[in-house]
């Protein structure tokens, strides 16, 4: 049953990061953190990145780039993690991340999962509105067959928390800040109702904004 609850977003390798977030999270005592995948393919160690995460016992699911980096594909990205780093004990850990992951709380099921429930390129961003969210199929999936109440993923890298038909989705962000995109971690606390934001930057996590379920960060659809 999850209540008090740690979220990280997209980690790509950011060791430090991922340290100062988990220790942020001690400090205010969560009861479980969740990550939602793309682990590999970032500046730091994958090794490093892994271990800290089992000796955490963070549950994580697996994100397109665990997906691409062992089939061996999409090798030329920018910090891609070389095939060759990837031990058999890195390979373990990340083959058994399942690709989704289905919890309770006091308001009903939790999906984590890193896009859109087994669609992990699926995405629901904070700017999408019209033909974007009507033309999204992976969305409409887990709509219409009432999967999850709350639904926790990544991919976009946009940490947000909108309502689409009886559907609260929580996008948890990124630790990595290429292309722009603002480090984040946040806590979302199922039993009072609410997901606070906390900017992750040089060695400091500051509290930011606070979106409650029913005063989401987007409108109500």
């Amino acid at each position: 049953m999850l209540t008090r609850v740690g979220l990280i977003g997209d980690i790509h390798c950011e060791v430090a990061r991922l340290r100062q977030v988990l220790e942020h999270f001690r400090s205010c005592s969560v009861d479980t953190v969740l990550a939602v995948g793309d682990i590999a393919d970032g500046p730091g160690d994958l090794g490093e990145t892994c271990a800290i995460l089992e000796s955490a016992g963070v549950l994580a699911v697996a994100g397109n780039h665990e997906r691409w980096l062992l089939a061996g594909q999409m090798r030329d990205l920018p910090d891609a993690t070389p095939i060759a780093a990837v031990t058999p004990r890195i390979r373990a850990y990340l083959a058994a991340l399942p690709k989704t992951r289905l919890f309770e709380c006091s308001r009903g099921k939790v999906l984590l999962c890193h896009g859109l429930g087994e669609d992990d390129m699926a995405a629901v961003k904070p700017d999408d509105y019209g033909y974007d969210l009507e033309a999204n199929r992976a969305l409409w999936e887990l709509v219409e067959g009432r999967t999850a109440r709350f639904v926790i993923n990544g991919h976009s890298h946009r940490a947000m928390l909108r309502n689409i038909s009886g559907v609260t989705i929580l996008n948890a962000g990124t630790l990595h800040a290429a292309r722009g995109h603002r480090p984040l971690c946040s806590i979302a606390d199922f039993d009072a109702g609410y997901m606070q934001l906390y900017d992750v930057a040089d060695g400091h996590t500051t509290e930011a904004e606070r979106w409650t379920f029913e005063q989401a960060s987007r409108p109500h659809l």
